[in-house]
């Protein structure tokens, strides 16, 4: 099994956390965002992951590429690099990975995290994950027989077709056959909406006789813009709240932690009150303050502050009061 993850894109509507750092390597309940998707993909496979193929942006530096051959070392798998020069659309970014598409593959786009319980049927020709949106025109549908056998793709409707949304997580038993369909969109300049598109990938192989069923998660949380990805965070830590959270060489002094809440690696804590649903990476040091509900990213420091659906950087000096912040990296501001 090879899993297969297009990361291109900077996240625009996170800046100005992705000014420095690619939406992906933003953390979730202390993990980045695709080391949470990869780590649960792999436990969804029912046979081992051989390889995780990402693709990036040029520009994103060697340092993250270090980052990403951890991740695929961590699952036991081969980790592949591969990048993406021009946003021409998602069947264009995963065929930037052609080279790696043979045999049973899983596409998985990093801005998805997920909550499931089932295992994937690695013998369906297809599966492709959607979940009920109140706004379809926004994304991929899919319409479906009684059989649970896909029968219509549609991308971005602009009148209704289905709610059905397609959430950016999909199986083929054989990933040189979408290679080859993607391949055909490119070669004859198949475009929707000025963009190579999966769907239409996905509707020539279904045309082929290809049955593609539905799979639907329980939750598809989403990390677009701060206050989503705050809500993500808060979801993730409620999920695995049953792990020990809390970094033995934290550092507590008359403070208060209100479980779920991850405290990372030489964080020190003074008479403070952390929680629940907050995130503070490695080597930060709050002061005097309360936060709820936020993400605290590493080497950071926070003294008499009150936050609350905060997001804040990296190497910040934040000295304040009662705020809803969106702080980016290597910012200093007194309140």
């Amino acid at each position: 099994m090879k899993i297969i993850i297009p990361m291109a894109g900077r996240g625009t509507r996170l800046r100005p956390h992705t000014l420095t750092v690619p939406k992906p390597l933003i953390p979730i309940a202390g993990k980045p965002i695709v080391h949470r998707l990869v780590e649960d993909l792999a436990k969804l496979c029912p046979e081992a992951v051989e390889e995780v193929a990402f693709i990036i942006g040029r520009d994103f530096g060697k340092e993250v590429e270090q980052q990403l051959h951890q991740i695929g070392k961590q699952i036991g798998a081969k980790a592949s690099i591969y990048y993406q020069d021009e946003k021409l659309g998602t069947a264009h970014a995963i065929q930037c990975a052609k080279d790696s598409m043979d045999g049973k593959l899983i596409v998985a786009f990093a801005d998805t995290l997920f909550r499931a319980d089932f295992k994937i049927d690695a013998e369906a020709e297809g599966v492709i994950w959607v979940q009920k949106v109140e706004d379809p025109s926004a994304f991929g549908v899919v319409k479906y027989d009684q059989d649970n056998v896909i029968t219509d793709f549609v991308e971005k409707p602009s009148t209704f077709v289905s709610d059905l949304a397609i959430i950016g997580i999909y199986y083929f038993k054989d990933g040189a056959y979408l290679r080859d369909e993607i391949q055909y969109l490119i070669d004859n300049d198949i475009k929707d909406r000025g963009e190579y598109q999966i769907t239409d990938a996905l509707e020539n192989m279904k045309n082929k006789g290809t049955k593609f069923l539905t799979g639907q998660v329980n939750e598809w949380l989403d990390c677009g813009n701060k206050d989503v990805t705050i809500q993500t965070n808060h979801r993730y830590l409620e999920f695995i709240q049953d792990q020990s959270l809390v970094s033995a060489s934290a550092k507590l002094h008359n403070s208060v932690i209100i479980q779920p809440a991850f405290i990372g690696e030489n964080v020190e804590i003074h008479n403070s009150i952390i929680g629940p649903h907050v995130s503070i990476g490695e080597n930060t040091k709050i002061t005097d303050s309360i936060i709820k509900d936020s993400i605290i990213q590493q080497n950071t420091v926070i003294a008499h502050a009150h936050l609350h659906n905060s997001m804040v950087g990296n190497f910040v000096h934040y000295e304040g009061k009662s705020q809803d912040l969106s702080l980016g990296d290597y910012n200093q501001l007194k309140a």
